[in-house]
C-alpha cells in the first residue's frame, strides 16, 4: 500500500503555479479548504483560474484570491452572495463563465472520468446556452458542455488515512469528490489523519490513487463564515405563510421534496412527520429536517443548499453534488417548489437574474426547473413598484422554458390544463377584479 505525503500547508500550496486552473471544493464555506486557499493567498500565486461552485464569502476561501488580485477568470454556478466578485465581473478585472449547478458538477465528473463532455437539457433556451453547440436529442433540445479538468484539486475530507483514502462527513462532499479526480494534482485538506486500515473500506468515499498530497488542518467555526450558525433572518409574515400553506397542500405522502430559498424555506417548518414528505437539498443530502433546536452550526450539523444548518431525519443519506444533480435531471425529485420573478402563459420561468446586475448566480434552478416532475412557484404577484409578475412573456433572461406547473401568490393559485394559463383559486383576502387588475397575462378560469 502506497504511503501520500504529508505536507504543511504553504509547502502544498507551493504547488500551484502561476496561470494553473485551480479546482476548488466547497459549498459556500462547507467542505472549503480554506486554510490551503488562504496559504495560497499569502504566497501571492496569480492569473488563476479558478473553478468551484462559488468563491467562498468576502474575504474567506477563494474570496481571499479574489480580492488580491490573483484569479483572471471564474468558472462556476452561484458568485453573487460574494460582492467582491459582483465588483470584479462589473469592472472587468475578471472574466467569468457561468454554469448551471448541475452542469458544473457533470463537467468536473466527466472531466475526471476522461470523457470530453455531453449533452444535457440544463440551460437550453436561456441565456447560458448562447454560443454552445445544441443538439435534439429524443425529441428534447440539449447543449453541448465540454468537461472541466484543472492543473491542481484543493479539496476539504473528513478523514485520511496514509494511503490517502478519504472520508467526508455529512454535506461537506458537494463538489469535493468530483474534484479528487478531475486535476493532474490533487491536494487534500483534512481534519484527521489516521493509521491505513482505520476507514473501514466501505466507508472510503474517494479512493487513495486520486489524491497525491495530504494536509492536516482543523477547522474553526471562523472559517465557516456565516454557516457557523442558524441563521435568523428569515421573512415570515401570514401572507407568506398563506403561499406556504398552499404549496404544502399539493404535496402527497412520501414525495420527494426540493425546496428553494426564500418562500419555499417556509414549507419545511410545516411539514409533520405524519405527511411523510422526503425534503432534498442540491448540495448533498436526502431527508432533510428542521433547524437544529440547539442553536449549533455547520462545525455540528449538515447545511442546506441555503447554507443553513439543519438536522438529518431518520433514514437520511448524504451524496456529492454530481449525484445529487443526476438525481434532478435522472427524473427522482417529485416536485420542486421555487421562488419567481416572472412567469407567463406559455408556463416559462424567470427566476435567477434581476436587470442590471451581473448575471452571476444561476445555482441550481435551471437543473430543478427542468428535472424535477412538477414545478411550483410561490411568489408575490407584484413586484414592489407594482409592476405584474405574471406576464405575457417573461421579459427577463429565462431559467426554463415551458416548466410551470402552478404558480401560487399573495393573490392568487394559478395553473396551466390543457396547456392554458388558468386561475384556479383566489387566496385569502383577495378579489378577482384585484387579480385581473395586477395581472398583464390572459387566463382563464376554472369553470
Amino acid at each position: 500500500m502506497k504511503t501520500v505525503p504529508i505536507l504543511d500547508v504553504h509547502s502544498a500550496a507551493r504547488l500551484v503555479k502561476d496561470g494553473d486552473t485551480l479546482l476548488q471544493g466547497g459549498f459556500g464555506m462547507t467542505g472549503n479548504p480554506v486554510h490551503l486557499m488562504h496559504a495560497l493567498a499569502e504566497i501571492g500565486t496569480k492569473n488563476l483560474t479558478f473553478v468551484g461552485n462559488n468563491t467562498g464569502e468576502t474575504g474567506l476561501g477563494g474570496g481571499r484570491l479574489l480580492r488580491n488580485g490573483q484569479l483572471k477568470k471564474l468558472i462556476g454556478s452561484f458568485f453573487t452572495s460574494n460582492p467582491d466578485a459582483v465588483k470584479a465581473a462589473q469592472n472587468g478585472t475578471v472574466d467569468y463563465e457561468l454554469l448551471p449547478q448541475g452542469t458544473l458538477a457533470e463537467a468536473i465528473r466527466a472531466g475526471g472520468a476522461g470523457i470530453g463532455g455531453f449533452y444535457t437539457p440544463t440551460s437550453a433556451g436561456t441565456p447560458l446556452a448562447i454560443g454552445r453547440e445544441t443538439k435534439v436529442i429524443d425529441g428534447v433540445e440539449q447543449v453541448f458542455v465540454k468537461s472541466i479538468r484543472g492543473n491542481v484539486a484543493f479539496i476539504r475530507a473528513w478523514r485520511a488515512d496514509t494511503a490517502g483514502n478519504l472520508q467526508y462527513r455529512m454535506t461537506e462532499n458537494n463538489f469535493n469528490k468530483a474534484m479528487a479526480t478531475a486535476a493532474d494534482l490533487v491536494i487534500a485538506e483534512v481534519e484527521q489523519i489516521v493509521p491505513v486500515g482505520e476507514i473501514a473500506p466501505e466507508f472510503v468515499h474517494t479512493p487513495g490513487c486520486f489524491v497525491d498530497y495530504l494536509v492536516q488542518a482543523t477547522l474553526t467555526l471562523e472559517d465557516l463564515g456565516s454557516s457557523a450558525s442558524v441563521s435568523s433572518s428569515k421573512k415570515v409574515d401570514e401572507s407568506r405563510m398563506n403561499m406556504a400553506r398552499r404549496a404544502l397542500a399539493e404535496l402527497k405522502k412520501g414525495d420527494v421534496v426540493n425546496l428553494g430559498i426564500g418562500i419555499p424555506t417556509l414549507v419545511a417548518d410545516l411539514i409533520t412527520d405524519e405527511q411523510g414528505i422526503i425534503l432534498h437539498t442540491e448540495n448533498g443530502m436526502l431527508g432533510v429536517g428542521p433547524v437544529p433546536a440547539d442553536g449549533g452550526g455547520a462545525m455540528d450539523y449538515p447545511v442546506n443548499a441555503g447554507k443553513i444548518p439543519v438536522t438529518a431525519l431518520k433514514g437520511s443519506s448524504y451524496f456529492d453534488s454530481a449525484d445529487s444533480f443526476a438525481m434532478i435531471r435522472g427524473g427522482h425529485i417529485d416536485v420542486a417548489i421555487m421562488g419567481g420573478l416572472e412567469a407567463d402563459e406559455a408556463a416559462n420561468l424567470a427566476n435567477w437574474a434581476v436587470p442590471g446586475k451581473p448575471l452571476l448566480g444561476v445555482g441550481g434552478a435551471m437543473d430543478l426547473a427542468k428535472g424535477a416532475k412538477r414545478l411550483i412557484i410561490t411568489m408575490t404577484h407584484t413586484n414592489p413598484d407594482g409592476s405584474p409578475k405574471i406576464v405575457p412573456q417573461c421579459t427577463l433572461p429565462l431559467t426554463a422554458t415551458g416548466v410551470v406547473d402552478m404558480v401560487i401568490t399573495d393573490l392568487a393559485v394559478f395553473g396551466y390544463p390543457n396547456g392554458k394559463l388558468t386561475l384556479l383559486e383566489l387566496m385569502p383576502g383577495a378579489t378577482l377584479e384585484e387579480v385581473k387588475a395586477k395581472t398583464s397575462a390572459e387566463f382563464l378560469m376554472i369553470e
